[in-house]
């Protein structure tokens, strides 16, 4: 298996090297070269399949043979041993044909833990056996960050810095990036937008002295071993849900267009899935898109769905490169006009954007009808982002469509909301009790401007500290 980069321009690589590049060389994003396909058998295979298994049996044909099989199954059960449901991610009715997809079990309590734990095992495991090092640099809306450094602190190989919006996340998801001691993790608040941060993490990659000086990697859904540890809980609920033989419909909450982009990859490789449907919030740049045939950006709106308040969706480029048949001139003339102009006409992607989603803008007063709806009539507690996706489910639902199972995408547990929680229902959701000192632990967190030269001298900084530490022998 070898992958792509959507622009064109850059040299195919190997599963390995796609995994530790992150975001190519000519700023584009690495896609597998072929979808690889299962057959109805081995879908229907996956029901009642742990989780880890299902997990390596997808990844598998994605490697071309660099892990061996033995080895992906011992790092997929490190990975998800650390989660508190035996299933991993469980389903839960809570309505007629509505369904909810329990995504954060994991140590951070959000669905980003599901690939960033795999993802973490897959990169030690590769540094370790070319004796090698890097620096990874994030940008988060909130659960990135967490999951990333939850993943890697402790690491021997992986120094971390992750970029965050100052004031623009949750308490809780502040306190899990910033209260890690380790000396190879750092949090960093931008004085800025997700955008701002995003945008800061690609402009330390597009530098390709100062990413190869430092051996930048990344973890963000820019990385394909992060879309690619996705995919198995589409797979995993659809089994659950009678799939081959069944149809199912995905509603997923999405602002980078990772998580329904992995929806999507499932679809490719065969899985019997309707429309996916995004669920967006007022930050609502891909319904719009949907709707017009134009992608504009606006600003960054703030909302109780902190997670998804983002306007550059960087994953909707994986998808521009599929819908227009693997057309890398068409994604950088698209690209490069976005970068100019904040605004494109997506032209002929745009009958398969529409083929293959649709969309949902679902604003706050919507969002909290829903939580407390949901409580009084099943008792079931959803935090803002996975309220989005329910309100998105029940609305793609139609006369013809009732008797097909919709999943609405669970990506976060409501006690990571507390005041927003508050706010809507009255009580705030208690953390898990093995997260139960973290609101009194000290926090360790930087706070920089929305300036690239100082945040590249932030980062080379604490690399430089810990690879001395390292060459001398001190553990970083």
């Amino acid at each position: 298996m070898r992958y792509v980069s959507t622009r064109g321009q850059a040299p195919e690589l190997s599963f390995e090297d796609a995994l530790l590049a992150g975001l190519a060389r000519d700023g584009g994003l690495y896609v597998p070269k072929a979808w690889p396909q299962l057959t109805s058998g081995a879908i229907a295979g996956f029901a009642g399949k742990p989780y880890p298994e299902v997990a390596v049996d997808l990844l598998e044909p994605f490697t071309g043979g660099a892990i061996a099989r033995p080895e992906l199954m011992v790092l997929a059960r490190e990975a998800y041993a650390r989660f508190d449901h035996r299933a991993v991610t469980p389903l839960v009715q809570i309505d007629q044909s509505l369904w909810v997809l329990e995504l954060f079990h994991g140590p951070t309590l959000a669905f980003k833990d599901l690939a960033m734990q795999f993802l973490a095992r897959l990169m030690d495991h590769v540094l370790a056996a070319r004796g090698e090092r890097v620096t990874i640099v994030a940008a988060t809306s909130g659960d990135t960050g967490g999951a990333a450094i939850e993943a890697f602190r402790g690491s021997e190989r992986v120094d971390v810095v992750v970029l965050f919006p100052k004031g623009r996340i949750s308490e809780v998801q502040r306190r899990i990036m910033t209260t890690a001691a380790e000396p190879n993790v750092d949090a960093v608040a931008i004085e800025g937008t997700f955008d701002d941060c995003q945008g800061l993490v690609k402009a330390m990659f597009n530098d390709l002295a100062f990413r190869d000086r430092l051996q930048l990697a990344a973890v963000n859904s820019i990385n394909w071993g992060r879309i690619l540890a996705q995919i198995s809980y589409y797979f995993v609920a659809a089994a659950a849900l009678g799939s081959p033989d069944r149809r199912v419909l995905f509603a997923v909450p999405t602002g980078n267009f990772g998580d329904v982009f992995a929806g999507y990859a499932a679809k490719q490789m065969g899985l019997p899935a309707e429309r996916l449907a995004i669920a967006s919030n007022e930050n609502d740049i891909l319904c719009r898109a949907w709707e017009t045939g134009t992608y504009a950006l606006a600003e960054v709106v703030a909302t109780t769905s902190p997670s998804m308040d983002i306007q550059v969706a960087s994953n909707f480029e994986r998808f521009l490169f599929e819908a227009a048949g693997r057309d890398a001139a068409f994604v950088r003339a698209k690209m490069g006009a976005l970068a100019q102009s904040r605004s494109i006409s997506l032209g002929e992607a745009m009958v398969p954007y529409r083929q293959n989603f649709s969309a949902e803008r679902v604003d706050q007063a919507a969002v909290a009808d829903c939580i407390r709806r949901v409580k009084a009539e099943s008792g079931y507690l959803l935090d803002p982002h996975s309220a989005c996706a329910v309100v998105a489910a029940r609305k793609a639902m139609t006369n013809q469509s009732r008797h097909i199972p919709h999943v609405a995408l669970a990506t976060a547990h409501p006690a990571k909301f507390p005041d927003t929680m508050e706010a809507i229902i009255g009580s705030r959701p208690a953390l898990p009790p093995r997260l139960a000192s973290l609101m009194g632990d000290r926090e360790r967190a930087s706070v920089l401007q929305n300036d690239l030269g100082a945040v590249q001298r932030f980062v080379e900084d604490r690399a430089g500290q810990r690879s001395a530490k390292s060459r001398s022998g001190v553990a970083a």
